[in-house]
């Protein structure tokens, strides 16, 4: 079996070591006719820098006597474009730079210095001994590019530039530093500005060398702010026809369970929960699966004979304070906040639009942070093209991302180590009154969470964040069963923890501090309780418990507290 390339973003080692590759090259010609400098987004870990890799293998000048051992076997070996192996490459990863704002400019003088030396270097036999002379004379990186560019022009050489994680310092600037030091970047003097004002200059130039540019990231944000929206190529990242450029189809994922001895439809159907259902087009139907997820999983199946510990590979998640600045102002949750919240509880929006572009400043809008989270991965179009939650692993995200928000303001702060303690007790012991007696007590004691618990559905949501500290049940909520829609479904994840006997249907009830009455609480009771029968005789629930116990719960809130906890008789599932 071939090894398998987890962790590898390099085609020539993935190629050399003879890894286990998904070929895409059958983009190549179809990105050469969709146009000449093109920018496209993705999710972090779906491949982008693997892909530049590809391109600068295909493109190179100076590898055309390593065709074969690159691209022997693939889609485009066989009838390869007139611009095979035709271009000097220049390559920038700005991962490279430190985003320190006191020191950004110097690291970024300092990494672009050497990606031109080595430029140099490695097409010397292109390049006259006057190129480094003149070189050398250039001070600052945007006066490099431009006599690069205009030199290699006058050899009548072309180049292909190639940028990977364009946004990946300015980003940290902006989400640790303020948009104030983000704007020194990208506006107005900002040497990251001035520096795409050189690419745009070189585009448009009739003797520049420049002659195809293709740049990645994770967000349109920066490139809004430093080219006014791009408008030196295309954006192709909402094009239907390269949906399925970067990540894996289920075809593919089938492939390489198949090659893998991993045959199991049970394997599949997880896969599918916690990694599928990314759409990057609302003019397709193929969903995509997340590249490094299903290589993560598959790296440890085969390393354990059953799934990783942790369904998330820590490398995919975004980080909070990717999100803090946009939900976080002056130590109080503002509307993205709620925009985030509102996701959580209805697993999406009903927004369809995706904004291509916007600069920073208009990043509050709605639906320009709703379009921020599609970019991140964080929501993607639905089979009825809504933006919803894409799976399991994103769905935890989002929970992480709501405690922490609670968390930041000193809204609400509880010991998650206790709480998870008394979840697994939940999990394993059927002891579930204290998980939620434990969350009341939390809500009397901390008195400023108690402006946020106003409705069922936000306590709701709040439950949702709170319940899934864990990963010892898969949470679902709103899902229809018996001819109806159960508020909360903890339904216990066997394919990790095959000795859980327990699941959980719990239903809420709400009632005002005004309406609130002991005849309307036992109303509302009664209700619930025939309510979660009704659930239980969902012939799916009996199933996904594999012979465990049903446990029936109903809580009653009137406002922020918790009026009644009491469960329905315990009915123990069928066979």
């Amino acid at each position: 079996m071939k090894p398998i390339p987890y962790g590898l973003s390099g085609y020539k080692q993935i190629r050399e070591d003879d890894c286990y590759y998904i070929d895409k090259t059958r983009y190549i010609p179809q990105l050469e006719a969709t146009g000449k400098f093109l920018f496209f987004i993705r999710p972090r870990r779906f491949g982008k820098s693997s892909w530049l890799t590809v391109l600068e293998s295909y493109y190179d000048i100076s590898r055309s006597e390593q065709f074969d051992f690159f691209f022997k076997g693939t889609d485009i070996y066989d009838q390869p474009t007139s611009e095979k192996n035709a271009y000097l490459i220049l390559k920038f990863n700005f991962s490279a730079v430190n985003p320190q704002p006191d020191i950004v400019e110097d690291s970024f003088q300092g990494y672009t210095d050497n990606c031109f030396y080595f430029f140099g270097m490695k097409y010397r036999a292109w390049l006259d001994d006057d190129y480094f002379t003149m070189m050398e004379r250039q001070k600052t990186p945007h006066q490099k590019l431009r006599f690069l560019l205009n030199y290699v022009g006058l050899k009548g050489h072309r180049v292909y530039v190639l940028i990977d994680e364009y946004d990946n310092f300015a980003n940290t600037i902006l989400t640790t530093s303020g948009q104030t030091a983000y704007q020194n970047l990208t506006h107005g003097a900002g040497f990251f500005r001035f520096f795409f004002n050189v690419l745009k200059e070189a585009v448009d130039q009739v003797d520049s060398g420049i002659s195809r540019m293709f740049i990645t990231g994770v967000s349109p944000v920066t490139m809004d702010d430093v080219t006014s929206g791009f408008n030196i190529g295309k954006n192709i990242s909402l094009y239907a026809e390269f949906n399925e450029l970067l990540g894996f189809t289920e075809q593919d994922v089938i492939d390489i369970l198949k090659h893998y001895n991993i045959n199991s439809a049970e394997t599949l159907t997880l896969m599918r929960e916690w990694y599928d259902n990314y759409r990057f087009s609302i003019e397709t139907k193929q969903t995509m699966f997340n590249t490094d997820m299903v290589l993560y999983f598959v790296e440890h199946f085969l390393r354990l004979s059953r799934p990783p510990n942790d369904m998330i590979d820590q490398n995919v998640k975004i980080d909070y304070g990717k999100l803090r600045y946009l939900v976080v102002l002056d130590k109080r949750l503002n509307g993205n906040f709620s925009h985030i919240a509102e996701i959580v509880k209805t697993q999406g929006t009903q927004a369809t639009r995706v904004v291509p572009s916007f600069p920073v400043e208009d990043l509050i809008k709605s639906e320009n942070f709703i379009s921020l989270l599609f970019y991140f991965g964080l929501l993607s179009y639905s089979e009825t093209n809504r933006l919803t939650i894409p799976n399991q692993t994103i769905k935890q995200l989002m929970y992480s991302y709501l405690r922490r928000g609670y968390q930041d303001v000193d809204v609400f702060n509880v010991d998650i180590w206790r709480l998870s303690n008394l979840v697994q007790d939940m999990a394993y012991q059927g002891e579930w009154r204290p998980v939620f007696q434990f969350l009341a007590d939390e809500v009397e004691k901390q008195t400023s969470i108690r402006d946020y618990l106003t409705g069922e559905k936000v306590i709701q949501t709040f439950l949702l964040a709170y319940l899934s500290v864990t990963d010892y049940f898969i949470i679902r909520t709103e899902e229809e069963l018996g001819k109806g829609f159960v508020d909360l479904y903890m339904e216990p994840f066997l394919a990790k923890y095959d000795h859980l006997q327990y699941s959980y249907l719990i239903e809420l009830k709400y009632l005002t501090r005004t309406e609130f009455t002991e005849d309307k609480l036992k109303e509302k009771l009664n209700k619930a309780k025939t309510q979660l029968n009704q659930y239980a005789t969902d012939t799916r629930i009996i199933k996904r418990s594999r012979g465990g116990q049903i446990i029936k719960v109903a809580l009653a809130f009137s406002g922020w507290e918790l009026k009644a906890i009491e469960s329905v008789e315990e009915t123990p599932s069928r066979n």
